[in-house]
């Protein structure tokens, strides 16, 4: 869902976009080229890797460094890599828990093991209808941001905004480490979720002026 939610916005913004998955041919990826149109492909995902400028991780996030492995660290080399993944874990059920948390993050983690990417964590922290469409809810509600690299989360910035985001609203938290925040909101925002009824839902950070 979430990947067919960006590289759609993507490709109605006038991007060629790849979608990758394990196999070529897959089923979700084929309809979502054919729905999309324009410029939208499919392939694997180090189809995916090698063809893209930038690199979106939207797989499930306790098999995204397998899935990225497969991409090719050799295709991720030097690329921004936009990490919108979360280390969720269903194997006991609703509300899932993490994975990975505490003193480690998945972004960490997809760093660590491709040190040549430029990983960018960002949008993980909302449901993938609002990424790409920030009016779904009222008023300054955020996003956030986070990596070792600042021309990537330039860049990043930059294509967010292009998503309807303005620059005000997108918070630079510093370097990857963040992603550990970021990742462990999530129960917090499942909780949310679950209040409401409904994933459109978002916080606004407010602070006193130094």
């Amino acid at each position: 869902m979430v990947g067919t939610a960006i590289a759609g916005k993507l490709v109605a913004l006038g991007h060629e976009v790849t979608m990758g998955s394990r196999e070529q041919g897959s089923e979700k990826a084929v309809a979502w080229v054919e729905a999309a149109g324009g410029s939208a492909a499919e392939g694997t995902f180090a189809d995916a890797a090698a063809f893209g400028e930038l690199v979106f991780n939207c797989t499930a996030g306790l098999h995204s460094v397998e899935a990225l492995e497969s991409a090719g660290g050799e295709n991720l080399a030097g690329k921004v890599l936009v990490d919108v993944a979360n280390p969720l874990d269903f194997s006991a059920g609703m509300p899932p828990t993490l994975g990975i948390c505490n003193t480690d993050s998945l972004g960490e983690r997809i760093q660590v093991t491709f040190p040549e990417a430029r990983v960018v964590k960002a949008l993980n922290t909302i449901n993938c209808s609002l990424m790409v469409d920030p009016e779904r809810v009222p008023g300054d509600h955020v996003v956030f941001v986070c990596g070792e690299d600042a021309d990537a989360k330039r860049q990043v910035g930059e294509l967010v905004q292009s998503f309807g985001w303005p620059a005000g609203r997108i918070i630079d938290l510093g370097g990857i480490r963040s992603a550990r925040g970021t990742e462990m909101y999530l129960a917090f925002w499942l909780s949310l979720w679950g209040t409401f009824g409904t994933g459109d839902v978002n916080i606004a950070v407010l602070h006193a002026e130094s």
